[in-house]
């Protein structure tokens, strides 16, 4: 019955998660969705400010803290470090709706693009830069990512074993050593309009990448694989391809 319940739990997790990666593209876009990053009631610029980056910042605070070894390594003394995943993924996927359904609209224009063919090779690079991020997110096992290995192998009557954890340098990964985070980079800036709204979203969303990948996923990853990935970092870039070496 727990085994059952635990694999439910991050099944739904699974599927928070997939709403809250599908709604992100027509959010970021202004697709289809009902709610987007510039509909709604506008109101004053400084109460949107607030509320926008006040929203930013619960949803990196909960990405990066929870993402840590430490934090790990006590969480799983809580919690069955089965659902350690999935709950981190939970919470996150929950930040972003939080985000889209209080996110405040301020729509002054600071840029827009009114050709037709460029708007649609723009929107071209939009949708690629999601494909960047989903395809990523498999080349280094989707379903571990997201928790949803863990909970099958406890299903299964498995014991809890980690993916492979070898280094290797892969795809994507020979262009940049982080190309989950440039593929947001592209979505989050590739539009033909540009309001102050979104570009306060993708300010705040680049600055973040750039902080917490320099300062915590990079030493992390030093610390976990050592003179391997510092070999790595002197010859792939950090964020931008074919853009000098270990500092970009």
């Amino acid at each position: 019955m727990i085994k059952s319940i635990t694999f439910l739990y991050g099944l739904f997790a699974y599927l928070v998660f997939l709403v809250a990666f599908l709604y992100a593209i027509g959010f970021v876009g202004n697709f289809v969705v009902p709610k987007s990053i510039d509909s709604g009631t506008e109101t004053t610029f400084t109460e949107s400010l607030l509320v926008n980056v006040l929203l930013l910042s619960l949803f990196a605070l909960q990405h990066s803290i929870m993402a840590r070894p430490a934090f790990k390594k006590w969480w799983t003394n809580i919690i069955n470090p089965v659902i350690e995943r999935s709950t981190y993924v939970l919470l996150a996927s929950l930040a972003l709706l939080l985000m889209y359904w209080q996110w405040q609209p301020m729509r002054s224009v600071v840029w827009e693009i009114e050709n037709d063919a460029a708007v649609m090779i723009i929107h071209g690079i939009y949708l690629l830069g999601w494909v960047i991020v989903l395809i990523s997110t498999c080349i280094i096992n989707h379903f571990e990512l997201f928790g949803l290995r863990q909970v099958i192998q406890n299903m299964r009557n498995k014991t809890l074993q980690p993916a492979d954890t070898s280094f290797k340098i892969i795809y994507l990964y020979k262009i940049v050593r982080h190309p989950i985070m440039l593929g947001f980079l592209i979505a989050f800036w590739a539009t033909p309009v540009m309001t102050v709204g979104h570009l306060v979203f993708t300010l705040t969303t680049t600055i973040y990448i750039f902080i917490a990948v320099k300062f915590l996923e990079e030493k992390d990853l030093k610390d976990f694989y050592g003179e391997e990935y510092q070999s790595y970092q002197k010859k792939v870039p950090m964020l931008l391809p074919f853009i000098g070496k270990k500092s970009t």
